[in-house]
């Protein structure tokens, strides 16, 4: 927490500016396009980054499908996870996000910035109207990004088991699921330091439709679960401590 604090203090100023912009987009919409929306954003982790001495390193872009829609299957190690993400991915992408967690200051604005989608888990109803447009949305050529975890307590560089209902916003919209591996991206927000920290973002190689299209939810989230954790164990040497159980 001590970071947030001190991005917020060193970039009042940019802060106070791009809460003005997104509130003027969000009343101007129709003048900014999905491009635009995306390049602001990037703007402000870009700031964020430098003031917060945060780097992230990228691998495996090349790898990303070249056009249409797809999603982005991640691990869950933190607050920084979408930010490292989106600063990494070069095409613009959104985010599906508890509505809860996306109510929070900055995150709120962030979200309505990126045309993100709120998933309310207290009403079962609201969560298949939302699936529904996502997939809707993936099939005309959005790109998101979900952590199929669902939570990041205490799990830094562990992966937990992901959530096979997670993966139907792909599996209906018949899109790529590329699996993305995310390394020390808890100690940005999750470690109380200041100090320089370096996180890492890999784009693994994408799992077309006709890739899957014979595996069941559950055994797709066990193969991108184990191609992220292979990806992990690799980098990490296989030294990660285990995760709490949720």
């Amino acid at each position: 927490m001590l970071r947030i604090g001190f991005v917020c203090l060193v970039s009042l100023p940019f802060l106070l500016y791009y809460l003005w912009k997104a509130g003027y987009i969000e009343r101007h919409g129709e003048k900014y396009s999905e491009a635009d929306r995306y390049r602001i954003a990037r703007r402000m982790v870009s700031i964020m980054k430098h003031n917060g001495l945060i780097r992230t390193r990228v691998y495996g872009t090349e790898k990303l499908p070249p056009q249409g829609g797809y999603v982005m299957y991640a691990n869950h190690q933190g607050k920084y996870d979408s930010l490292g993400i989106i600063w990494a991915h070069p095409t613009p992408c959104t985010v599906m996000i508890d509505a809860e967690r996306s109510r929070l200051p900055l995150t709120n604005e962030f979200v309505r910035l990126l045309k993100g989608s709120r998933l309310d888990k207290s009403s079962m109803k609201t969560q298949m109207k939302t699936i529904l447009e996502v997939i809707e949305q993936v099939k005309s050529g959005r790109r998101y990004i979900i952590f199929p975890e669902g939570g990041y307590f205490h799990n830094r560089n562990a992966v937990q088991d992901f959530l096979p209902g997670a993966f139907k916003c792909a599996i209906k919209s018949r899109s790529p699921i590329v699996p993305v591996a995310l390394i020390e991206s808890y100690r940005p927000f999750g470690v109380n330091s200041i100090r320089p920290v370096t996180t890492q973002v890999h784009f693994l190689e994408p799992l077309y439709y006709d890739d899957y299209k014979e595996m069941t939810s559950v055994e797709i989230a066990a193969l991108v679960r184990d191609k992220i954790r292979g990806t992990i164990d690799r980098v990490c040497g296989g030294n990660q401590a285990p995760a709490p159980k949720h």
